[in-house]
């Protein structure tokens, strides 16, 4: 609730009110405390106020009982009690609606939210498919040579195909990119079988959210409240917590830089928040505490709510300026070095003792200190924090889904689209190689049966040529044959005559026919 410009969140025992100044919002801030304390009534007060200064508010409603923020709260006997204990009445308290935009990864109890492989990145991404060390190099491979060729990676399908590309040209790749086993391939092709099992095939994909899309107020210039339901994606507690840091991660890569503001351009409140950092690998650490660091400088203020200060690393809180801090109970000494820690967190109040507080602490009732107009922590103080103005629970179905359908940005994110992209542009090529393949064999046996037809041809030929010349010969044989015996008939004759008279040229005619032909033969040989 605003009061006199200011974030008023609740009011100190003696019934003082208690406020956050705006222009310290994006200083960030913590709210914990254990299950059933009060947290979401205080995420809910914190949300309406900075919708009501016209910021725009991004949180999870992991349990199904924030998305009664879009209808009017419902008067009761408790809640006049309460209006009354804080003097509401006197400063303008009203059930009120919120404008509210409903989100969901898989497409059921909200807008569907969906991002690309490529955005996603291999660090974040390989946290949800849970790689080791060698995988996520891989991982990171993959994504460089598909950035290297163009092969865009927008949804599952298309990572399979870029891992199946190396997989099956390992050796091509290895010469500029290293070594690629097909092994660790299989595994990671394996986690992203099991992602889409998950449902991951629903929220990888196009169109992407713009995360300007949030940066939008309503009519009256209050600013939109976006929740994403996450009470079936909070069943994966690696995926909903690394989803919600990708989208952290959105706004730190997309909005400019603007220094201190009087008020911030978004605030975001991430539920759950001990889920983030388990298990969570120093490199992806460094990335979140960065982002916190930074982020601050794009107008930008991130609220963690979990239930143990303890759950937050120290660099991550030591930039959490503004704290809520719900009871927390002390059943062993683990637990009561948590409450310790926790009171150490705050600047001391001599009034009384923080730690023995935070463990006497009721519903509703909380330590709190805020950073001051100088940037300096105010001294903790016991709280009473507010009631909300929008309605506490769930919302029917009837409900949710006409606000999921009149929402401006249903018809730009409702409907799926598939661009061509990684899985489209190899099967291209592997069929274009196949083609080129199936070509050259073709070539090859075209070659190949023309050489053997030649031969034939050759062989035909050359066999026709003896012919011709075995023709050629035979005639010429005869022929010559002929003539020789003529000749040596008529040489015969004349020697025989000569010799022997009439029966002479008879003789020598018959054996110089034999002797000349008998030469010719063998000269013909």
């Amino acid at each position: 609730m605003l009061r006199d410009g200011k974030i008023w969140i609740a009011n100190t025992e003696s019934g003082q009110p208690v406020y956050m100044l705006p222009k310290m919002a994006n200083r960030h801030g913590l709210i914990a405390g254990a299950t059933g304390t009060g947290k979401t009534v205080t995420l809910k007060v914190l949300a309406e106020s900075f919708s009501e200064m016209g910021v725009p508010v991004f949180l999870a409603d992991v349990k199904g009982d924030i998305a009664g923020m879009l209808e009017n709260g419902v008067d009761s006997e408790n809640m006049q009690e309460r209006i009354k204990r804080f003097g509401l009445a006197e400063h303008g308290f009203e059930y009120t609606k919120y404008p509210t935009t409903l989100w969901d990864v898989f497409g059921q109890n909200g807008i569907q939210v969906r991002t690309s492989i490529s955005d996603m990145g291999p660090l974040l991404l390989g946290r949800i498919l849970g790689l080791n060390d060698l995988q996520n190099d891989l991982l990171t491979i993959a994504f460089k040579i598909a950035d290297d060729n163009g092969w865009y990676l927008y949804d599952t399908k298309d990572l399979k195909a870029m891992l199946n590309e190396l997989a099956e040209n390992n050796k091509d790749y290895a010469a500029e990119y290293g070594n690629i086993s097909k092994q660790s391939i299989g595994a990671i092709q394996r986690a992203v079988v099991a992602l889409e099992i998950a449902g991951g095939d629903k929220f990888f994909g196009m169109p992407e959210l713009k995360i300007t899309d949030w940066l939008t107020t309503d009519p009256n210039g209050r600013g939109m409240i976006h929740i994403l339901d996450s009470q079936s994606l909070i069943n994966n507690g690696t995926l909903y917590s690394t989803f919600l840091l990708w989208m952290l991660s959105e706004l730190f890569e997309t909005m400019p830089e603007v220094g201190d503001l009087e008020k911030p351009k978004m605030v975001f409140f991430f539920d759950e928040a001990h889920l983030l950092f388990k298990d969570t690998p120093k490199a992806l650490l460094d990335k979140i505490e960065q982002v916190v660091k930074l982020i601050r400088s794009k107008g930008v203020g991130v609220y963690f709510v979990t239930q143990n200060p303890r759950d937050i690393p120290d660099g991550v809180l030591a930039q959490l300026g503004n704290k809520i801090q719900h009871a927390l109970h002390a059943y062993t000494p683990s637990d009561q070095k948590a409450v310790k820690a926790a009171a150490d967190s705050f600047r001391e109040n001599p009034a009384f003792k923080t730690a023995d507080v935070i463990e006497a602490l009721g519903t509703g009732e909380a330590v709190a200190s805020f950073l001051q107009e100088d940037g300096t922590p105010s001294i903790v103080e016991k709280v009473f924090i507010l009631p909300p103005k929008s309605k506490m629970g769930g919302i029917d179905a009837s409900v949710r889904d006409n606000a999921i359908k009149s929402s401006n940005l249903y018809s730009t994110y409702a409907v799926a689209v598939d661009p061509e992209s990684a899985y489209e542009m190899l099967n291209k090529k592997n069929q274009d190689e196949a083609e080129a393949e199936a070509q050259a064999k073709a070539d090859a046996a075209a070659a190949k049966q023309q050489a053997k037809e030649e031969a034939a041809a050759a062989k035909a030929a050359a066999r026709e040529a003896e012919k011709e010349a075995n023709r050629r010969k035979r005639a010429a044989k005869s022929v010559g044959t002929t003539v020789a015996g003529t000749v040596g008939r008529e040489v015969g004759k004349k020697v025989g005559k000569q010799l022997g008279g009439k029966f002479g040229q008879t003789l020598g005619g018959n054996t110089g026919a034999q002797l000349f032909r008998g030469i010719l033969n063998t000269l013909l040989k």
